[in-house]
């Protein structure tokens, strides 16, 4: 009997379902596609369970490479750009200033507006007009000096003590102003301060404060910028002696603090006074904004005359350049004002009025009932001078020349139109206002209705 394999089993048998990817896949060690970051050299080390990520041993060549370069990547893109700001500096350049304006003598108030309404900054103080300031002798100049002092007189000024705020009533874009001060203002309560801005539009057109204290001023003068966003001292290289106190000039930080630096105590008060005070000078041009104080023995013999190069007066006493700051978008339009408040936001406060000054009871209780405090609440100013660059006014007199062209092709225009239609050459732009012209009664009483 021949040997046969016996029947298969068939009850023993398991049938599968066929897969739905019946694709043959091919022997030896699947390839992964050059997208797939497993097959970059740094990655693939990183993934390898066998070694540790961090290990160079197990590294390719490739990724002893790559792994320096990527950090020199990161490095170049991160730290240096930050490093590149933070050198940056603008060329100061000497500019040629001519004289425009000089605030002197017994004509000096004239030049003021007499600031009248209350005040913005909450303080316990009225701002009297030109005719009371005259009469109570709070304003006074003579050929050699202007003054402008706080009441000393009353005794109980229950609904805030009278004194002045000024106002220039020319306006200013940029330009060298020279400030030459005999004395500042000083005591308990006391809030004053000399600086520009826009009271129109603040603080859009920004604001520079040359001088301002509070209470004894004794800490020194402090000179800060507000603007609105977009102008930061952070990172940014400067040149100047004062101590910095905040790098962010926009109004909405810091409650308004703005960016200042504080000069030392001779900069101000008793110390400055005592001295026979002393020159401020501000510097507003597009590569910055700078300001210098020179003691009485130590003005610049250049500033009496007129031309005065501020590239020989040494380091400023603050510097704000236009590194991270569009100047001529900040600061436009801006009036001279010189004031002295009392209490009020800031010398009030606790940490000032108490804390660091020990000025007794509360700031109003003593602003209205000590009037002899205030004897030495005076500015008294030697003069104003405010110089422009040739370079800004060649660039005022070119734009002056590019609107007169343009007028003058406007009126070309204008009366070219007019003969035409004179010599009944009739425009097209007159057809279709016939042709509309039953819409007449109903356009000129839309326009009545919006004021057009």
């Amino acid at each position: 009997m021949d040997y046969q394999d016996p029947p298969p089993n068939y009850s023993t048998l398991e049938f599968k379902e066929p897969t739905e990817n019946t694709t043959i896949q091919p022997s030896g060690p699947t390839q992964t596609p050059w997208y797939n970051p497993r097959r970059w050299p740094l990655v693939r080390t990183i993934f390898d369970e066998k070694i540790r990520w961090y290990n160079p041993v197990g590294w390719t060549r490739c990724t002893r490479i790559l792994v320096p370069l990527f950090i020199l990547v990161i490095l170049i893109v991160t730290v240096i750009p930050i490093e590149v700001i933070k050198n940056r500096y603008p060329k100061y350049r000497p500019l040629k200033y001519n004289l425009v304006d000089e605030y002197s003598g017994p004509t000096f108030f004239d030049q003021f507006n007499y600031f009248t309404e209350e005040d913005p900054t909450k303080g316990f103080v009225i701002y009297v007009n030109e005719t009371t300031a005259t009469r109570l002798n709070l304003t006074h100049a003579t050929e050699s000096s202007a003054i402008l002092r706080v009441d000393a007189q009353t005794r109980n000024a229950k609904h805030g003590r009278n004194s002045v705020r000024i106002e220039s009533k020319k306006t200013y874009d940029e330009g060298l102003f020279i400030f030459d001060i005999i004395h500042t203002p000083f005591g308990c309560g006391t809030w004053p301060a000399l600086w520009l801005t826009d009271g129109y539009n603040w603080p859009r057109n920004g604001e520079i404060d040359v001088l301002e204290t509070t209470n004894e001023g004794s800490h020194g003068n402090e000179v800060t910028l507000h603007t609105t966003k977009g102008c930061s001292m952070k990172d940014v290289k400067r040149k100047q002696t004062g101590q910095i106190l905040s790098k962010k000039c926009d109004d909405t930080n810091d409650g308004n603090a703005g960016c200042g630096v504080l000069g030392n105590a001779s900069t101000y008060g008793e110390a400055m006074n005592n001295n026979g005070g002393g020159m401020y000078a501000l510097e507003v041009r597009q590569e910055g904004i700078r300001t210098w104080y020179f003691s009485r023995d130590s003005v610049p013999n250049d500033t009496s005359l007129v031309d005065p190069n501020t590239s020989l007066w040494g380091t400023a006493l603050a510097d704000f350049p236009s590194t991270k700051c569009n100047i001529g978008a900040h600061f436009k339009n801006q009036s001279i004002i010189a004031n002295i408040d009392l209490c009020g936001e800031l010398a009030a406060q606790t940490q000032y009025y108490d804390t660091m000054y020990h000025c007794p009871a509360t700031c109003t209780e003593f602003v209205a009932k000590s009037p002899a405090s205030f004897v030495d609440a005076y500015w008294e100013f030697k003069g104003f001078k405010v110089y422009e660059s040739v370079r800004k006014q060649q660039s005022d007199a070119k734009k002056q020349e590019d609107a007169n062209k343009k007028d003058e092709k406007d009126k070309k225009q204008a009366d070219k139109a007019q003969s035409q239609q004179g010599n009944g050459d009739t425009p097209t732009y007159v057809y279709h206002h016939h042709h509309h012209h039953h819409n007449d009664g109903l356009f000129s009483g839309l326009f009545g209705l919006f004021g057009l």
